[in-house]
């Protein structure tokens, strides 16, 4: 079943970022620690930022490993993982995910 990118939490997220990782799905935790998804956010560069009523902001820049401006992903969540996640994903597997039913 296909998911928006900016919809997946929980075990489908983290069933997403697992396939972006080509780790093994029942490797979960990347959406809720930091020890698993924080060094996929220094990795990849993602920019974490709160804006007021707006949620975190999760941003990465594509074509460079120092974050220069190129083709921005953005995506809103609570908390910063969830946002950084979700951007991980999107950047990797576009804007909607096939996850498995079960997931959903």
């Amino acid at each position: 079943m296909k998911v928006k990118t900016v919809d997946l939490a929980g075990a489908a997220l983290d069933w997403a970022v697992a396939k972006c990782e080509g780790k093994p799905s029942w490797m979960m935790g990347f959406s809720t620690e930091w020890e698993k998804g924080g060094p996929i956010i220094e990795r990849e560069c993602i920019q974490l930022e709160y804006r007021v009523a707006v949620q975190w902001i999760a941003t990465r820049v594509e074509g460079s490993s120092v974050c220069e401006v190129s083709v921005p992903y953005n995506q809103k969540g609570r908390p910063q993982l969830i946002a950084a996640m979700r951007c991980y994903v999107m950047s990797q597997l576009g804007d909607e995910v096939e996850i498995p039913e079960e997931l959903k």
